[in-house]
């Protein structure tokens, strides 16, 4: 008897956390896509059998994304003491990649994106509140972004295909623990919501 008037009481006070508030409109979808670290020294630590599948997604995320005129942001990762070096080739992304030289561009020393970096800001003065992401490595920097999104208070999802890691089965793991989207779902929505 305690125990159902414990659970009862459990419930009773959830209540108000859980139920959504009568006079918020929910905002609109504002979305960007994150193509991270999908450079030419890191590539080849990947997962072989990820590689060319994942980089085939990742294109087609940005097509997508370009299709409907929404934001590709391209993030870089370099090391002041272990590289690559921003003047180097392999600190740039693959020509085989369709971003621009026009798209938004973070240069991060740290896993997360926003650590130290002005992507929050860049994101806040689009009105971004969505991010969908994509690259690599699905274990280190993109989870690591996908966490700090989180954290400010973003939408944030992982784009399935269109990641890579050192081992397939830790992105799969990855896709598993996150929220993540699939190709269609990713159209849909865009198709749907978006303008």
């Amino acid at each position: 008897m305690k125990r159902l008037i414990v659970i009862a009481m459990l419930v009773i006070l959830a209540t108000p956390v859980i139920t959504p508030a009568q006079d918020e409109e929910p905002r609109p979808i504002r979305p960007a896509l994150l193509v991270i670290d999908v450079q030419n020294k890191f590539i080849p630590m990947m997962d072989e059998d990820e590689q060319e599948s994942s980089l085939r997604m990742i294109n087609g995320a940005i097509w997508l994304f370009r299709r409907h005129e929404l934001p590709v942001i391209r993030v870089y990762h370099t090391d002041p003491e272990w590289g690559p070096d921003p003047e180097s080739e392999e600190f740039q992304f693959p020509e085989s990649v369709f971003i621009q030289d026009d798209d938004p561009k973070i240069v991060k020393n740290y896993p997360s994106a926003f650590v130290k970096t002005e992507l929050d800001e860049l994101l806040k003065q689009r009105g971004i509140n969505t991010l969908f992401l994509c690259g690599l490595s699905a274990t280190g920097c993109v989870l690591a972004t996908y966490h700090g999104a989180m954290e400010r208070e973003y939408k944030v999802f992982m784009i399935e295909g269109a990641l890579l890691s050192r081992d397939a089965e830790q992105t799969e793991t990855i896709k598993d623990i996150c929220s993540s989207v699939g190709w269609q779902a990713l159209e849909l929505l865009l198709d749907g919501f978006v303008k």
